[in-house]
C-alpha cells in the first residue's frame, strides 16, 4: 500500500521511475536469513535479479553471498562488499575475459557448465599459475511446472551437463591439474511456487551426489539453486516470500554429509516485492471495444509482462480508496509509449475511471525490471527513488 505522504512525493517526482521499499526489503532479508541460519545454509543471491546500489548495499549489510553470470557482476560483487570467498559464477557462456577476471579477483568458486568449459577455464588458470575452483552444474531433468521461457532443469534447456555427459565430466576433472571439484550445482528454473518441485529435485540431487562419491569425488558444496517465487497477485498480503517452507523441504529430504555445505541462490524471493513502478496517465483513449490508458512508462522500463507475459497486479493510486474522484470501474488496456504492439503491460483490466496525469503503480517489479531496462526509442535512463 501507498501512503498519503508516498502519493505526494510521487507527484512531485518525475515519472516514470522504480520506488523502492527498503524496509521491506530489510524484512525480507531478514526473514530469509533467519529462516536458512536455522539448519546452517548458505545463500547467495542472483544478482541478475536487481543490481540497484541500494539494493546490493542492503543485501551485502545482511551477509549473503553472491551469484553472478558475468564478469561485470563479479567486480561489482567485489566492489560492493561481497567477500571473494562469498562470491562464485555460474552462466552457460563465460568469455576468456570474464574467466581471467574472476582468476585474479580468486572468487570462491565457478560454476560450470560443459567440458569444453572445464577445460578452458583449467588452460586459463594454468597460464596463471592458480588453481580454480568449479562446481559441475547438472542438468537434473527435473520439471519446475513453471513458465517455459524461464525453466532450466530439462534436457532440452541450455543449461547445464546432461547427466549422460557425467563420465567425460569425470574423466576431463581427473586429467586437470588446475581445477579443483569443489561441487555440484542444480538449478530448475524460475518462480516455482510448488515445494513439491523441490522435493523432487532433492531427490535427483542425492542420485547424483551418490555417483560422485562412488567415483572418488570429495563434495565439498551441495548447491541447489534457487527458484523460490513470489505472489505478484497479492502484494500486500503476501509480501515475504515462504522462506521457511522452503528451506524445510531442503533439510527433510537432502542427504548431506557430515562437514558438507548446502548453498542456495536466491534473487526474486528476495527483492521482488520491494519494488513498484510508478508512471503517470499520459492519455485515454476511449474506443466502442477498447479503452487504453497509454503510460509514460513502458517495455523500455519493465519488459516482463512482453517478454514472458507475466501478470503484474496495477493499480490506479490516484484514484485509490482514500482519495478516489469516481466510484465506477472501467476494463483498460494499460499500455506504453513504445512503438510496438506488444508494448502493453496488462489487458482488460479493472481500473476507477482514470484521467491524464493519474498515478499508476505496477506492483512486485524489484525483481528483472530496472536492471532490463533499456534505451530503445532513446528513451532516458528510468530513475529510481527510495523509501526514507
Amino acid at each position: 500500500m501507498f501512503s498519503a505522504g508516498n502519493l505526494n512525493k510521487f507527484q512531485q517526482t518525475e515519472t516514470p521511475f522504480y520506488y523502492y521499499n527498503l524496509d521491506l526489503l530489510k524484512d525480507t532479508l531478514q526473514a530469509c536469513k533467519d529462516a536458512s541460519q536455522k539448519y546452517g545454509y548458505h545463500v547467495h543471491y542472483a544478482m541478475k535479479a536487481n543490481f540497484n546500489p541500494k539494493v546490493l548495499q542492503t543485501i551485502q549489510s545482511y551477509g549473503f553471498g553472491a551469484d553472478c553470470v558475468s564478469g561485470n557482476e563479479v567486480k561489482a560483487a567485489i566492489e560492493y562488499g561481497f567477500g571473494k570467498d562469498r562470491v562464485v559464477f555460474a552462466g552457460v557462456g563465460k568469455s576468456d575475459k570474464e574467466i581471467n577476471t574472476a582468476l585474479d579477483l580468486d572468487i570462491f568458486c565457478f560454476n560450470v557448465e560443459s567440458v569444453q568449459e572445464l577445460l578452458v577455464i583449467n588452460d586459463l588458470a594454468g597460464a596463471k599459475g592458480k588453481t580454480a575452483r568449479v562446481a559441475i552444474r547438472i542438468n537434473p531433468n527435473v520439471d519446475a511446472h513453471t513458465h517455459h521461457y524461464i525453466t532450466t532443469g530439462l534436457e532440452e534447456n541450455k543449461f547445464g551437463v546432461n547427466v549422460w555427459q557425467l563420465p567425460d565430466v569425470a574423466d576431463t576433472l581427473r586429467n586437470c591439474n588446475n581445477l579443483e571439484l569443489t561441487g555440484i550445482h542444480f538449478h530448475i528454473g524460475s518462480q516455482i511456487t510448488d515445494m513439491e518441485a523441490f522435493r523432487s529435485l532433492c531427490v535427483r540431487v542425492n542420485e547424483l551426489h551418490e555417483w560422485f562419491v562412488q567415483r572418488g569425488f570429495n563434495i565439498k558444496v551441495l548447491n541447489v539453486g534457487g527458484g523460490l517465487g513470489v505472489n505478484y497477485y497479492s502484494p500486500d498480503h503476501d509480501n515475504i516470500a515462504d522462506f521457511e517452507s522452503y528451506f524445510k523441504v531442503f533439510n527433510d529430504f537432502l542427504e548431506v554429509k557430515p562437514g558438507q555445505e548446502v548453498h542456495f541462490e536466491l534473487g526474486r524471493a528476495l527483492v521482488a516485492q520491494c519494488a513498484s513502478l510508478i508512471a503517470r496517465v499520459l492519455y485515454v483513449k476511449n474506443g466502442l471495444k477498447k479503452n487504453f490508458l497509454v503510460l509514460d512508462a513502458g517495455m523500455t522500463e519493465l519488459i516482463r509482462p512482453m517478454l514472458y507475459q507475466a501478470y503484474h497486479q496495477i493499480e490506479n493510486i490516484s484514484q485509490s480508496s482514500d482519495n478516489r474522484q469516481q466510484t465506477i470501474d472501467i476494463k483498460y488496456d494499460v499500455v506504453g509509449p513504445i512503438c510496438e504492439s506488444t508494448d502493453c503491460f496488462r489487458k482488460d483490466v479493472d481500473l476507477p475511471e482514470s484521467f491524464r496525469g493519474d498515478l499508476i503503480a505496477v506492483r512486485t517489479a524489484g525483481a528483472y525490471g530496472e536492471v532490463m531496462a533499456s534505451h530503445y526509442n532513446l528513451r532516458d535512463q528510468v530513475q529510481s527513488i527510495y523509501s526514507e
